[in-house]
C-alpha cells in the first residue's frame, strides 16, 4: 500500500513526469503520470530522506560508504571476496568505475555529517560493547538474521535527523508522510521481521534505543506504542538498496563492441564467474541495504507493473524506469514481486502479498483471474515451507 495522505516532499517539482495523489482512505496515495511517458524513459530519479546499509551486511565486509551505500571495492576486489580467490584476475579492467582514492571515504557523502552523524558518531567508542549504539545493533544482529529486509539504524538515523536538525518540525512532517498502519497490522509487520518472539525482543530494542537516542522532543516515539508504530513505518515503507561494482562491470563489459569470437568467449567467463561466485557465496553478491523514498512510497502494486526501481548508478539514487507507456493522468505502478512469482497463480501472488505486505492486490490481472480456483502454483508447492524473503529482496535490491 502506497503513503498516506501528506505533501512535504511529496508531490514531484515543477515539470516532473509523476506527482502523487490522494486515492482513497483504504488505498492511501498513488503515483500518477501529469505527461506522456515513452517505454524505457526514466520517470525520475530520487534520493531517499534516510537510508542504511543492512548491518550483517555490512559485517561480512560488504564495503559501501555508510551514507550512499556506493560500492568501495573494484569490480576485481569484488569477485575475489566472493569467491574466495584472491588471484582472480578479471578482463577489461578498464571498465571498473571505482577508484582506489575512493575506497576508503566516498567524497560525495560530507551530506551525512549535516543530517544525521553528529549525533550517531561512535568515535573512539566504534569497538566498545557497552556504548548504547552497538548494544543497539549486537541486540538487532541477534534478531533479525539474513536475508535482511530492514536495518534498526533506518530508525535511528530518522531520530538522528531530527535530533540534529534546526528545522524538527519540517523533518517529522516528512517522516509522517509514510504509510501507517493500524494497531493489528503493525504487529503483523513486527511478527514478520523479528519472528514469534516479537513483542519480547520489541521492547528490549525499544529499551536499547531509548538508551541510545532518547530526545523529548520526540518522545512519542520511544513509548510502546509509538515505537511500534516507527517500527511498521520502516517495515512498511523501506525500500531496498543493491550496489555492486562487479554488477557495473558486467554492464560495461556488455556495452563493449568486440568480434563475435571475443563476445562469446567474455560472456561464457562471466556466466561462470557468477556460478562459481553463487556456489562460493550464495546468493548474497550486493552491498544491501534500505531507504525511505517519499515519491517511491506513494507507487502501488501491479501484477502487471507499467514501472521498476534500479539503482544504476552504484548508490542509493533510485531510477523509476517505464516498462511501457504510459499516458498522462494514469497510475504508475511497480511489482511487490519479482518475476517469477508474477507468473504464479492469482492465489499464490495474494497469498504472498497478504503475509508480507498484508493485502490483497486489485490489479486487472488479479481481477481477470478473480474466478479462478484457489489452486497453489506448482513452484510454491515444491518450495512448500521456503521463505520468500530472499526471492523480494532480490526484487527488491536490482542494480
Amino acid at each position: 500500500m502506497a503513503a498516506a495522505a501528506g505533501n512535504v516532499c511529496g508531490a514531484a517539482g515543477a515539470g516532473a513526469a509523476a506527482e502523487a495523489r490522494f486515492i482513497s482512505s483504504a488505498k492511501g496515495k498513488g503515483l500518477f503520470a501529469t505527461k506522456n511517458i515513452r517505454k524505457g524513459e526514466t520517470v525520475f530519479v530520487e534520493r531517499p530522506v534516510v537510508s542504511s546499509q543492512f548491518l550483517w551486511n555490512a559485517l561480512y565486509n560488504y564495503r559501501a560508504c555508510d551514507h550512499c551505500l556506493r560500492a568501495l571495492e573494484t569490480a576485481e576486489e569484488n569477485a575475489q571476496r566472493l569467491l574466495g580467490n584472491s588471484s582472480l584476475v578479471l578482463p577489461h579492467p578498464e571498465q571498473c568505475s571505482i577508484r582506489k582514492d575512493l575506497h576508503q571515504q566516498c567524497p560525495r557523502c560530507q551530506a551525512a555529517w549535516e543530517q544525521y552523524h553528529r549525533v550517531l558518531c561512535l568515535g573512539p567508542s566504534r569497538d566498545d560493547p557497552t556504548h548504547p549504539l552497538n548494544k543497539l545493533q549486537e541486540a538487532w544482529r541477534n534478531m533479525h538474521y539474513p536475508p535482511e529486509t530492514s536495518s534498526i539504524m533506518l530508525m535511528a538515523r530518522m531520530v538522528a535527523t531530527v535530533k540534529q536538525a534546526k528545522d524538527k518540525e519540517w523533518w517529522i512532517k516528512t517522516f509522517s508522510q509514510f504509510c501507517s498502519k493500524t494497531a493489528n497490522e503493525e504487529e503483523e509487520i513486527v511478527h514478520k521481521l523479528l519472528g514469534d518472539k516479537f513483542k519480547g525482543q520489541l521492547e528490549l530494542l525499544r529499551l536499547l534505543f531509548t538508551e541510545a537516542l532518547y530526545d523529548e522532543h520526540l518522545s512519542r516515539w520511544f513509548t510502546p506504542e509509538g515505537f511500534r508504530s516507527l517500527f511498521a513505518l520502516v517495515g512498511t515503507n523501506g525500500q531496498g538498496i543493491g550496489t555492486s561494482s562487479l554488477s557495473q562491470w558486467v554492464h560495461a563489459c556488455d556495452a563493449l563492441d568486440l568480434p563475435m569470437l571475443q563476445r562469446e568467449e567474455l560472456d561464457a567467463f562471466i556466466d561462470q564467474l557468477y556460478k562459481d561466485m553463487e556456489k562460493e557465496s550464495g546468493e548474497f553478491l550486493n552491498c544491501e541495504g534500505s531507504g525511505l523514498y517519499v515519491l517511491q512510497s506513494c507507487c502501488n502494486h501491479s501484477c502487471i507493473p507499467n514501472a521498476e526501481t534500479s539503482f544504476p548508478e552504484n548508490n542509493f539514487l533510485l531510477h523509476l524506469t517505464a516498462l511501457e507507456d504510459i499516458e498522462a493522468g494514469e497510475e504508475i505502478c511497480i511489482s511487490y514481486l519479482d518475476c517469477c512469482q508474477r507468473e504464479r497463480s492469482r492465489h499464490s501472488r495474494n497469498k504472498i502479498l497478504r503475509e508480507n505486505y498484508l493485502f490483497t492486490c486489485s490489479c486487472p490481472k488479479c481481477l481477470a483471474q478473480a474466478d479462478d480456483a484457489d489452486v497453489t502454483s506448482d513452484e510454491e508447492e515444491e518450495g512448500e515451507g521456503e521463505t520468500d524473503d530472499a526471492e523480494l529482496e532480490d526484487e527488491m535490491t536490482d542494480v
